[in-house]
């Protein structure tokens, strides 16, 4: 038997249940302005922020961009050297009422 995931009316339910507990148990819930829970100390906490070593030198790898632009290139040249041969086609006849009849077959 599979277990149906919770709606949203049971989590309701299951979190007002606990409120409820935690004010019977003499608990007591304060109000905080908007974004005081975010601040450290009045600041915005930054501990989790990861630009916070120095800035790091970075390779360059132009010439790798350089050979894989030299390579699109190559293939895109490739691409219209090349030339199908051309032979006969087929063509499909349709009646009056665009209902297929026939294949023939045409040069160009």
């Amino acid at each position: 038997m599979t277990k149906l995931p919770t709606t949203k009316r049971e989590t309701r339910a299951e979190i007002n249940s606990q409120v409820e507990e935690f004010l019977k148990a003499k608990g007591k819930i304060t109000q905080a302005n908007m974004g005081e829970s975010g601040l450290v100390d009045g600041k915005y906490n930054t501990s989790h922020v990861g630009f916070t070593g120095p800035k790091q030198t970075r390779t360059p790898l132009n010439y790798v961009v350089a050979t894989l632009e030299q390579r699109r290139q190559q293939k895109n040249v490739k691409a219209t050297k090349t030339k199908t041969q051309s032979g006969p086609k087929r063509k499909i006849i349709y009646d009056d009422f665009g209902d297929p009849i026939r294949w023939v077959w045409e040069d160009e």
